[in-house]
C-alpha cells in the first residue's frame, strides 16, 4: 500500500518533467476551466503556453478566434489564474514546448510554437487533417489527449 502511494506520488511530481517531450502533460485539473473552456473544444493543458499568451488569451475573449467566448469577471479571472499558474514557464521554469521559441513572442495558439510545428511535421497528411477539420481538434488523432496523453494512437 505505501509503495503505491509513493509511487503515485513520483508520478504526480514528475508530471511537469513529462511534458518536455511533448507525449504527456498534465491535464486540466480546475472544474472551472475544465468545463468553460471544453464547453466549446478540448480544454487545452496550461503546460502548452507560457503564461503571456493565457494572460493575452484571457483578455481578449470577445474575440476568441472569431467567437465571442466572453466571461464573468470573477470566472474570467479564476480560469486565467489557474492556466497562468500552470503554464510552460510557470515558476521560472521553461518546458520543452518551448523550446525554441522566442522569449519575446506571444503565441496565440499551440500549433504556432517550434516544438509543435517540428513534432507533427510530415507526420500528418493532407486527409488527416481534413477529418480532424483543423491542428485544434488534438483529441481526433492522440485519443488520450483530454487526459494529458499525447503519444501517437
Amino acid at each position: 500500500m505505501k509503495r503505491n502511494i509513493l509511487l503515485a506520488s513520483l508520478i504526480i511530481v514528475a508530471m511537469p518533467a513529462l511534458a518536455d517531450d511533448g507525449r504527456m502533460i498534465r491535464p486540466v485539473t480546475n472544474a472551472l476551466t475544465q468545463s468553460e473552456c471544453s464547453a466549446c473544444h478540448m480544454a487545452y493543458p496550461a503546460g502548452f503556453l507560457p503564461a503571456r499568451s493565457w494572460k493575452k488569451i484571457m483578455t481578449t475573449l470577445e474575440d476568441h478566434f472569431g467567437e465571442d467566448a466572453s466571461l464573468d469577471e470573477a470566472s474570467r479571472a479564476e480560469i486565467e489564474a489557474y492556466l497562468v499558474a500552470n503554464a510552460a514557464d510557470a515558476g521560472g521554469r521553461r518546458s520543452g514546448v518551448l523550446r525554441r521559441l522566442d522569449a519575446a513572442d506571444t503565441p496565440m495558439r499551440i500549433s504556432e510554437l517550434p516544438w509543435f510545428r517540428r513534432e507533427h511535421s510530415g507526420e500528418v497528411s493532407p486527409r488527416r487533417l481534413k477529418k480532424a477539420g483543423s491542428w485544434a481538434n488534438c483529441n481526433v488523432c492522440h485519443r488520450g489527449a483530454e487526459k494529458g496523453y499525447f503519444e501517437d494512437d
